[in-house]
């Protein structure tokens, strides 16, 4: 008997050792997969070990980014589709010319030497000398003016209309146009000038004598120079009648507008316009105007610009 206890004993020892080094090695190994077991079973496996809990805490979220990166839909495209319709393309096309070029505040008389977007409507008063009447002028051949392209711009004005407190006829006057063309011309502090060509015209729509009555081509030379707080803008040019040469003559137009900056939101102004006729009625005749005023920018437009051709209160 004492020898059968004997043998029993060391027979029982060792199985049991073996059944838990086995289980330890099972749960052990199923914490060193942890890419293949949920969250929850690792932390039921392990409660007693911090350390191997932490290390299945990574191994899940490194899962979880992966997981996120994988159903996330591709990158959209960098360019918005409502930024790439051809009115923001004008847009952009209409910044690009601003940006090459002085900004220069508009004249009262002198047609504007850079390229300009914008709608304009003068009204001005003449008082007749002789009769002491007036005659009022709404629109002054000026309106709509767009930039298409880098170096063009396009105006199209609809024709004014003249009232007179004398016994001549009311109406409209005729249709004119312009167009300019930038040849060379430089912003601030990158030279600051402007030189381009002018071709307007207009066409007989109205009748007399508020209508010429006769098709008329104004070719002009325009130029313009920043000098410090001064800035001067000229154009030269000529009136062409395409018929009634004999009435109308040709005409040499002279123009010269010299502003001065006053802390970048006033801006007096001293105007010289000149006209020169050749042939027709007014033969060897000329006429000199001088024309004071002054701007004051109201606020500003755009913020890419210092600009005066936002909202400005003119004085004459």
């Amino acid at each position: 008997m004492p020898f059968k206890t004997n043998l029993a004993r060391p027979m029982r020892l060792p199985i049991k050792r073996i059944v838990i080094l086995i289980a330890i090695l099972l749960l052990t190994f199923r914490c060193l997969l942890p890419a293949q077991e949920t969250r929850s079973a690792c932390r039921a496996v392990l409660a007693d070990s911090q350390l191997l809990s932490a290390a299945c805490d990574r191994d899940e979220n490194n899962l979880e980014v992966d997981n996120t990166a994988a159903t996330q839909d591709p990158p959209s495209l960098a360019t918005n589709s409502s930024e790439s319709d051809w009115v923001h393309r004008w847009l952009r096309t209409v910044d690009e010319a601003r940006a090459s070029q002085p900004h220069f505040v508009s004249p009262i008389v002198t047609t504007h030497v850079m390229l300009v977007q914008q709608y304009r409507y003068d009204m001005s008063w003449q008082q007749d000398p002789t009769s002491e009447t007036s005659t009022s002028n709404y629109g002054a051949s000026k309106g709509l003016e767009i930039i298409p392209t880098t170096r063009l711009e396009v105006g199209i004005f609809p024709p004014n209309y003249l009232a007179h407190q004398s016994s001549a006829t009311d109406g409209c006057g005729d249709f004119p146009f312009l167009v300019k063309i930038r040849a060379f011309s430089a912003p601030e502090r990158r030279g600051d000038y402007f030189v381009g060509f002018f071709l307007g015209g207009s066409l007989p729509t109205g009748a007399l004598p508020n209508g010429i009555g006769h098709t008329i081509l104004f070719p002009t030379l325009a130029a313009a120079k920043g000098i410090g707080h001064w800035d001067i803008q000229t154009t030269v040019g000529a009136n062409l009648p395409a018929s009634g040469i004999n009435l109308l003559g040709r005409a040499i137009v002279f123009n010269i507008a010299v502003d001065y900056t006053i802390k970048g939101r006033i801006w007096p102004m001293l105007e010289q316009n000149s006209v020169f006729w050749s042939g027709g009625a007014l033969d060897g005749e000329k006429q000199i105007f001088l024309t004071p005023d002054s701007s004051w920018a109201l606020f500003q437009s755009r913020k890419d610009f210092a600009s005066p051709s936002a909202p400005v209160c003119r004085l004459l």
